[in-house]
């Protein structure tokens, strides 16, 4: 197997090389990182967001076809911002399960909300086949150690009919657009979050989570995972050049 695809999302693995080699010491390195910066992430996240804040999340669930009432799993779900989101769209009689495998970033999550949390990885979830409604992921494509594997998954707890809705941060198309973001994100944020007095320990996340944006893979092998996995109606949608929502039903 190559590195490409034993690094799921991530392709350039000489960009990514100065953080670890090969799977277990990724997950090691990552989940280290998640639980360092924590405490920040939502800070950080703020500073970031360049206009993908918490309506815009709310607004991809929606035309994704979250509704009330429904069991929604919320993959990766870090500090809780899609699972927020999500929770307010299923309402008081729908369900909401939160993965994440970092337990800094679920303990903040418990702090907004009280919901099942399950402290997994992608790729192996603890749930019973055909047990959710609906499959959310919040910009964590590029953390996923098996693409192949995580949507097989996906595609296991989902109910026949189930949707599954995918939110990631693309590679810009130019170098200039590049060099912003990454600009933006390894420099700006962590120095405005140092300057506000709180969270310098995001540091090392925000310069890892921008290398992963210039890693990560194009769109088209997403979309082929996706349908591989036995996915149908997969698409793509991009606002702002660099905002991705894919979406696919479980038939």
């Amino acid at each position: 197997m190559n590195d490409s695809r034993r690094l799921g999302a991530m392709v350039d693995t000489d960009r990514l090389r100065g953080y670890f080699e090969g799977e277990d010491e990724r997950r090691r390195v990552t989940r280290a990182l998640f639980d360092e910066g924590a405490s920040g992430y939502d800070h950080a996240e703020s500073l970031t967001a360049l206009g993908s804040g918490a309506w815009y999340r709310r607004q991809v669930l929606q035309r994704a076809g979250l509704r009330e009432g429904m069991t929604l799993l919320d993959v990766a779900a870090g500090t809780g911002l899609v699972t927020v989101a999500g929770h307010a769209l299923t309402g008081p009689s729908g369900r909401v399960i939160a993965l994440d495998p970092s337990p800094g970033m679920l303990a903040e999550l418990k702090k907004k909300l009280s919901v099942e949390t399950l402290e997994a990885y992608a790729e192996a979830i603890p749930l019973p086949d055909a047990e959710v409604d609906f499959l959310s992921m919040g910009y964590a494509l590029r953390h996923v150690g098996d693409l192949d594997r995580a949507f097989a998954e996906y595609r296991r707890v989902l109910k026949p009919g189930g949707q599954v809705c995918l939110m990631e941060i693309s590679r810009p198309a130019s170098r200039l657009q590049r060099a912003l973001l990454g600009f933006h994100i390894g420099a700006v944020v962590p120095a405005l979050a140092r300057l506000s007095g709180r969270h310098a320990d995001i540091k090392r996340l925000w310069r890892y989570y921008g290398d992963t944006i210039e890693a990560a893979l194009a769109p088209q092998p997403i979309l082929d995972a996706l349908q591989r996995a036995g996915f149908t109606d997969v698409k793509c949608s991009v606002t702002l050049g660099m905002f991705r929502e894919y979406t696919a039903r479980k038939p």
